[in-house]
């Protein structure tokens, strides 16, 4: 029986759609309206597609938006400074700073220059230290929404057995330490992972995220799994793939998500959750 797909771009529209509501109760309800300040240093093409993607999705859910679009060439202190005046004003309720940074500026100051408050990325030390006591003002966007798919296809996560393959910062390890307070036991693998079939095999879910094209193949996986897939490559004049086999696997999983389609716009979908989240928090609403 071949697997259920799970359709990341009709939850996305869902989770869309609810904070495009919960944007105009609060707005109505208080006259705050939710921000999100975007800054794109230099010109790479695939950061500005993302922030035109971004800024598309605020629309649509209507938010005030800001672009500050700055030279590749700017100094640290200058993109500081800015941070600063986005972190003190209060119609921005959330900061993106769009990466990679071109060199030979480093991401590590910027980021952490940005109030924990309106780091709607989830990727500030301190949310991520929060994160690990299970209280962060935001959780990173992408494992977020890996937990809001399994949950909002109705999959269990306590009490099973869950494997990632891949420990990025970004995704694998905060996607662990949100299964763990989901009463999961988790186990991580990494590029140096002995007998990696072994484990994966024990996976009720699966998930994969360490960016290496179709290397979780049907042999790897226990029938009857939960597999979910972040990776997005692209093999040299080939058309976009994950990290995982898809068809051969779905023919053994019981769920999985496809690529693109499945986990990708559920990034976008969190950040915006996420922005609501920090506006209602400045208005003092729970909700």
């Amino acid at each position: 029986m071949a697997a259920v797909i799970i359709d990341g771009k009709k939850v996305a529209g869902e989770i869309r759609e609810e904070v495009r509501r919960g944007a105009s109760d609060l707005s109505g309800a208080t006259g705050i309206r939710p921000g999100l300040a975007v800054v794109l240093v230099g010109d790479d093409p695939p950061s500005k597609i993302y922030v035109r993607m971004k800024q598309k999705a605020c629309d649509e859910a209507g938010f005030h938006s800001r672009e500050h679009i700055l030279p590749g060439n700017v100094d640290e202190a200058a993109l500081l400074r800015l941070i600063g005046e986005l972190n003190g004003d209060p119609a921005v309720h959330g900061i993106l700073v769009q990466l990679p940074l071109p060199k030979p500026l480093k991401p590590e100051p910027v980021l952490e220059a940005i109030d924990p408050r309106k780091d709607v990325d989830g990727i500030h030390p301190y949310n991520a230290g929060k994160l690990f006591q299970g209280e962060p003002f935001h959780r990173a966007c992408t494992p977020a929404g890996v937990v809001e798919l399994l949950d909002r296809y109705g999959i269990p996560i306590e009490g099973k057995e869950a494997v990632i393959v891949g420990r990025s910062n970004l995704v694998g390890k905060p996607l662990a330490l949100m299964l763990l307070a989901r009463n999961a036991t988790v186990t991580v693998c990494h590029t140096r992972t002995g007998h990696l079939g072994e484990v994966t095999r024990r996976a009720e879910i699966l998930v994969a995220a360490a960016g290496n094209p179709e290397m979780i193949r049907a042999d790897m996986v226990r029938e009857g799994a939960v597999v979910i897939d972040v990776g997005t490559n692209r093999p040299a004049g080939g058309k976009l793939v994950g990290d995982v086999a898809f068809q051969e696997v779905s023919d053994k999983a019981s769920y999985i998500s496809p690529v693109p389609g499945g986990v990708g716009p559920m990034t976008i979908a969190m950040l915006l959750s996420n922005t609501l989240k920090s506006a209602r928090r400045s208005a003092g609403a729970s909700r």
